[in-house]
């Protein structure tokens, strides 16, 4: 009898388990950036309502990496690990538009090719 199956299948990693799972898939940067103008423009997060659902009752909310806590001491301590320092790095980043991804591809408007043939003429 020959063997049942190969010798690596990346059963037992954790890692690997973990890259395939989907249940604590955090938001994308271009979603945090959305949620935190809406926060610039209105200024009036900290007084957010009891939710039972979350932890904490939903008091303690970090906003970069759209996390909720079960106190203000985690909260604090999760501010001071490197995966926050890591998000809000990422964030000071500004996104990219979608006029930036057609230009880099090279489609643009009708308007815009006749405008760039005037400035070379």
């Amino acid at each position: 009898m020959g063997r049942l199956r190969r010798s690596r299948v990346h059963k037992s990693i954790r890692d690997q388990y973990r890259k395939y799972r989907t249940r604590n898939y955090a938001k994308d940067i271009d979603q945090i950036h959305e949620e935190l103008k809406k926060l610039d423009e209105n200024e009036a997060v900290m007084s957010q309502e009891l939710d039972e659902d979350l932890p904490g009752g939903g008091q303690f909310h970090c906003v970069e990496c759209a996390r909720h806590f079960i106190s203000a001491e985690a909260l604090g301590e999760h501010k001071r690990g490197k995966n926050h320092k890591k998000r809000v790095k990422l964030l000071k980043e500004q996104p990219y538009t979608q006029a930036e991804a057609e230009a880099a591809v090279g489609y643009t408007t009708e308007n815009a090719r006749i405008k760039l043939m005037e400035d070379v003429m």
